[in-house]
């Protein structure tokens, strides 16, 4: 079978994030990004079909990225984008053994796009980005 298979990135913010984690997740609140993918049974899965879906939350990221010293609004972007992926190639992060390999494909990952992009170049500000409310 041809993997000619897609992924789409959700924007949202914290009121939409929050709703598809009670739905989706069980959890309250809002929270940094959801993953769906879909390739539990691949063979179901037809060329052009969606095969991961990301839900990113860009209020979190505008928090976090101006929180936190180390960061900013762009990092935070990718780094969710990423960890989205991560999820979907099968990396989890319920354990604390899980979480450590989830954080090291962070790191390589996030390496590897900071000395090949200006990841704040990438998404501007958060002065830049439409409101959400």
């Amino acid at each position: 079978m041809e993997k000619d298979w897609s992924a789409v990135i959700h924007f949202v913010g914290d009121c939409a994030m929050a709703r598809a984690n009670a739905d989706y997740v069980g959890h309250q609140g809002s929270t940094d990004v959801i993953t769906f993918s879909y390739f539990d049974d691949p063979e179901t899965l037809f060329p052009g079909d969606v095969g991961v879906e990301l839900l990113i939350c860009m209020d979190v990221a505008m928090r976090e990225g101006t929180r936190r010293e180390d960061s900013s609004f762009g990092q935070e972007m990718t780094l969710y984008i990423l960890h989205g992926f991560l999820h979907a190639a099968g990396y989890d992060d319920l354990t604390p053994e899980a979480r450590r390999g989830m954080r090291r494909g962070e790191r390589r990952g996030m390496a590897k796009l900071r000395s090949e992009f200006d990841l704040d170049e990438l998404f501007g500000t958060p002065a830049d980005q439409p409101s959400l409310a």
